[in-house]
């Protein structure tokens, strides 16, 4: 298999074990629609969509909504969310890099930290600017590299083999420079804000091992150093939990994340 489609096919295989940090992200939901701007009528698609908690919150909202994802076992939980709430949304499934959708389709298309695992961020954010009407926003959150869950990116990549040549780390999106020269010319009226995801946490140490568990990148990489180097697994445990140390407030992890939005020309 082609490398970069090996990554892709390693990545659909990691996140099927996500749904549980559902809850944490239900609240950053409701802040990314309300920044995007999403109203009642508007073609929404919601791209990385997860367990649909931002699809299903601009249905809510009277949007039509179309939301599409990478991992089947997800888009299940998703529709399962869906039918609980008792919205209708149109679910696909498939990689952000190939959106089967017409050119100016959408008036607003949004991602939760979805958009980001892409693996080449130019080919994604060529097809959300694609499908996305002139007019119409683009809006998007993200882990800024000096933050909480940035810096556990970069701690992980400093225990993972490379991937492969092409292939951008997420948390290049959290960095506003970087996200103004992907997104170029093809937008004007760029805005950022800031807000924090509280996660209940009793410890570091249960944060980690939480974590573990839901997050496809640390499952990997404890798949991987568990079979291959248990000492070097340890030595990375300790430094997350003491990375994770200072972020830990009153039984709640603050994990500060970015939002942009933007305007198509």
């Amino acid at each position: 298999m082609d490398p970069l489609e090996a990554f892709i096919a390693q990545q659909k295989l990691g996140w099927p074990h996500f749904a549980p940090l559902e809850s944490h992200t239900t609240g950053t939901a409701a802040r990314l629609v309300r920044h995007a701007g999403i109203t009642s009528g508007q073609k929404v698609l919601d791209v990385a969509c997860g367990t649909g908690v931002v699809a299903v919150t601009a249905a809510r909202r009277g949007a039509q909504v179309t939301a599409f994802d990478l991992t089947p076992e997800l888009l299940e939980r998703a529709r399962e969310n869906a039918r609980l709430v008792d919205v209708s949304i149109d679910f696909h499934e498939g990689n952000v890099e190939q959106l089967p959708f017409s050119d100016d389709s959408f008036d607003v298309v949004v991602s939760q930290f979805g958009h980001i695992f892409a693996p080449r961020p130019e080919v994604a954010i060529g097809q959300m600017l694609r499908v996305l009407k002139r007019g119409g926003t683009i809006a998007f959150s993200t882990w800024p590299p000096e933050l909480f869950i940035g810096q556990v990116f970069m701690l992980g990549s400093r225990y993972m083999p490379p991937p492969p040549p092409g292939v951008s780390p997420p948390v290049q999106w959290g960095d506003p420079t970087i996200v103004r020269e992907r997104l170029g010319s093809a937008v004007r009226d760029i805005r950022f804000d800031r807000d924090t995801m509280l996660v209940p946490a009793l410890s570091p140490q249960h944060h980690r091992a939480h974590t573990e568990k839901t997050a496809a990148p640390l499952r990997k990489l404890v798949e991987t150093l568990g079979e291959s180097d248990p000492a070097k697994l340890e030595t990375f445990r300790r430094e997350y939990e003491a990375l994770a140390t200072p972020y830990l407030i009153d039984n709640f992890m603050h994990q500060g994340y970015l939002m942009t939005r933007a305007t198509k020309v």
